[in-house]
This record gives structure tokens, sequence and C-alpha cells, in this order.
């Protein structure tokens, strides 16, 4: 079914009274908005605060369910294993060179901002 003539509708929908908005209504849509407080956390520090939890959580569980010298044997096999990968010459040159690379790019690249950052400042 084709109806291409909408003008009957549109004089009825023009016809109905309208109500008037409250008041308060811009101010409350600003407050919702604009004005509403910045939040007390970003997300990624969110993760990195339950990151932090999860692993303490699991350390006292440690504990409370080995005993200490569980414990203590964990922290000396840690501590052990990143010894030995620390004292790779191998993996201290591939970090150093990584280093490098990553100062020598943000030198000369001259701490470029992100496209998002640039094109908010244009508006």
């Amino acid at each position: 079914m084709k109806y291409d003539n909408d003008d009957a509708l549109d004089r009825a929908l023009f016809a109905l009274p309208l109500e008037e908005p409250p008041g308060d209504l811009r101010a409350a849509i600003l407050t919702a908005t604009v004005y509403r407080p910045a939040p007390l956390f970003k997300p990624w520090e969110i993760a990195v605060l339950g990151g932090v939890a999860a692993v303490a959580t699991w350390l006292i569980a440690l504990v409370v369910l080995g005993g200490a010298p569980l414990f203590v044997h964990s922290l000396e096999a840690i501590g052990s294993t990143s010894e030995d990968l620390l004292s790779n010459y191998s993996t201290l040159a591939w970090i150093a060179a990584g280093g490098a690379v990553a100062i020598w790019l943000s030198i000369f690249t001259g701490f470029q901002p992100s496209a998002r950052g640039v094109d908010a400042h244009r508006r």
C-alpha cells in the first residue's frame, strides 16, 4: 500500500495540545550531562586495582592454607626464576634494545598527540 499524502496527519499532529515542559528541565538535563562530576577512577585504574586486590587475596589464601613456610618457598621460587631470567645476557640485550628504540622514537617523533586529541582542540 502506497500512501504519499501526509498533510492530514501533519495537521492532526500539529493540532494536538502540547503540555509545557517543567521549568527545571533544562537544568536537570545539564546536571545529568554537562555538569556531571568526573568519575572517581578511570576504567583502567579499576582494572589495576582489581588485579592488585586479586593478587593480595591469593597471597593471603596461600598463607592461610599453607602457612608461612609455603609462602616463603613460593617467594624464593619466584625470586630464583626472576634472577635466572634477568641474568641471561641475551634477555638483557633485548630489553635494552627495546628501551633504546622506545626512547629514540619518542625523541624523534616529538611526542605527537593522538588524533582524537587534535580533533578535540580544533572544535
